[in-house]
């Protein structure tokens, strides 16, 4: 009997080890908010969130031909298997900004239609140039909700803050302010109103030498109207343009 019982201990171990190790945690996995500040307080928390499970890849081309909720489709594009983005929290980079480091950050997400027009340009272009790393923020958490930036909206015509983004958005925003577009929201009539702040818009490709911003660009093709559309010769060709010259050393 008691070896039947060590038989069956024996198999149930061996079953729970090989489940775990068919499913291991991508290297570029974004570390997620699970509430912990200590490996022992957090070993045993789920990880079946898809923002903890989900590689840069699988996120970006999970939405391929996908509609949102206003029924317009997603852009199907290819993410290479060598791209190089590495998923990064706000204070990770604020830590290389203040350890005067030098990298490339970009700002934006896989359901951002502007980010999807012009993100296969940037890898290829990134890749010609030697660029092999890229710290990645995204924007959003898998139901499109803020989780980087301030959100603000028009009442009575004026601005007014309707929830906080990252703690670290503030300072984040400062350093980057001197490379960033005035932040402006459509009223009424279509007029455009000013928040009073600059903004980090999607996508935002920016490159830090020595803890300091240098440049900024956004990859989009100045005729591009309708990121959703079909992408022309020259507008691909001005995409590369741009890549080429922000990520040229």
């Amino acid at each position: 009997m008691r070896k039947q019982v060590l038989t069956v201990i024996a198999a149930l171990m061996l079953a729970g080890c090989t489940a775990v190790s068919e499913t291991p945690e991508p290297a570029n996995a974004p570390a997620g908010n699970q509430g912990c500040d200590a490996f022992e307080a957090c070993e045993d928390a789920s990880a079946d969130q898809s923002e903890t499970v989900m590689t840069f890849k699988e996120d970006y081309e999970s939405l391929n031909g996908v509609a949102n909720s206003s029924g317009k489709l997603h852009r199907i594009i290819t993410i290479s298997k060598t791209h190089p983005f590495v998923y990064a929290q706000p204070a990770d980079i604020l830590n290389m900004i203040q350890n005067k480091e030098s990298f490339w950050l970009y700002v934006g997400d896989s359901k951002c239609p502007w980010c999807r027009a012009v993100i296969e340009s940037a890898i290829a272009a990134a890749a010609e140039q030697g660029v092999t790393a890229i710290q990645y923020l995204p924007i959003w958490d898998s139901e499109g909700n803020e989780i980087l930036r301030d959100k603000y909206e028009l009442v009575s015509g004026k601005p007014v803050k309707v929830s906080d983004g990252a703690p670290e958005y503030a300072e984040l925003l400062s350093v980057l302010e001197p490379l960033l577009r005035p932040y402006e929201l459509e009223g009424e009539n279509g007029q455009m109103v000013d928040v009073g702040e600059k903004r980090i818009y999607a996508p935002n490709y920016v490159r830090i030498e020595e803890g300091k911003p240098v440049r900024l660009t956004t990859g989009i093709p100045n005729e591009l109207s309708d990121p959703r559309g079909e992408l022309s010769a020259e507008q691909v060709a001005d995409e590369m343009a741009q890549f080429t010259e922000f990520f040229a050393e």
